[in-house]
């Protein structure tokens, strides 16, 4: 009887030890696709690939397991939103190794998270990142070209570089405000911005489709509820994981790829997203 029991114990733990392995660290790919009147005919099918919140984790040797899953979506742009970095392993060099490695794929875009600002290390960060070919996007836009029409895709610095963090959605308010400043209202318009809980004041930008992070996708899925908990969000946060759409706006939230305060995930694997625009 004793023998049993301890076979049963020892299959539980092998059970729980690979099922928390495979939870940190078996890479999903999930596909959304955004419709909208606003897309110009000539991107009806494009690509983008979002990445988010790795926190200096690494998938494989220089990050191969990662860049493989990125290069099979075959994406027309990447787009980074932040916490590449965690505030305590923020100058691994596997970070830029990964950035490099994804500017080869598809133009890459980067924008910080708040783990960029509290490793005291942003501005070194940046400067790394675009010394490999990377678009990093600080509190400003670009413009997208194909086929004689173009999108604009702007993003916006974590605001996190403030002291004061109760004056943060006031902060983000003003400065979405200058970073879309000469966009036209008539033109296809992505943000790029790391905090999914200010949905509500980039629709009143109207911006046609954000890509946000942060959330770690509820850390802990519970089935028909979503995410447990979420930085700036508290329990059962509202902005997790996927698509939201509210006011013509789309929110699309990656659960991303690392962790940082908390180590487990638990039925919310390491992410990648890729979104296919399609004209309405």
């Amino acid at each position: 009887m004793k023998k049993k029991k301890g076979i049963i114990i020892l299959c539980v733990a092998i059970f729980i030890v690979i099922f928390s392995y495979t939870q940190n660290n078996l890479l999903s790919t999930t596909k959304i696709t955004v419709r909208s009147g606003m897309l110009p005919s000539t991107f009806d099918g494009y690509k983008i690939v979002q990445l988010s919140d790795l926190h200096s984790k690494q998938f494989g040797k220089n990050q191969t397991r990662l860049v493989k899953r990125v290069e099979t979506e075959r994406p027309n742009i990447i787009v980074f939103t932040g916490d590449l970095v965690d505030q305590k392993k923020a100058d691994e060099e596997s970070n830029i190794t990964l950035m490099k490695k994804l500017a080869n794929i598809a133009p890459t875009y980067f924008v910080t998270g708040n783990h960029e600002f509290w490793s005291g290390n942003a501005a070194e960060i940046e400067k790394a990142v675009q010394q490999v070919g990377v678009n990093v996007l600080r509190n400003g836009y670009e413009r997208i070209e194909k086929g004689g029409e173009e999108i604009y895709i702007a993003g916006m610095d974590d605001p996190a570089i403030m002291e004061d963090s109760s004056g943060e959605s006031i902060a983000v308010e003003d400065n979405l405000q200058k970073v879309l400043d000469g966009v036209s209202e008539d033109a296809y318009t992505i943000l790029l911005s790391h905090r999914p809980e200010m949905f509500s004041i980039y629709q009143q930008q109207n911006i046609d489709l954000i890509f946000s992070g942060h959330a770690h996708g509820g850390q802990l899925r519970l089935p028909f509820l979503g995410g447990l908990v979420a930085p700036d969000q508290g329990l059962f946060p509202e902005y997790t994981a996927g698509k939201y759409i509210e006011n013509d706006s789309v929110l699309i939230v990656n659960r991303g790829l690392g962790n940082s305060i908390i180590p487990q995930r638990i039925f919310n694997r390491p992410e990648i997203v890729s979104v296919t625009l399609e004209r309405e």
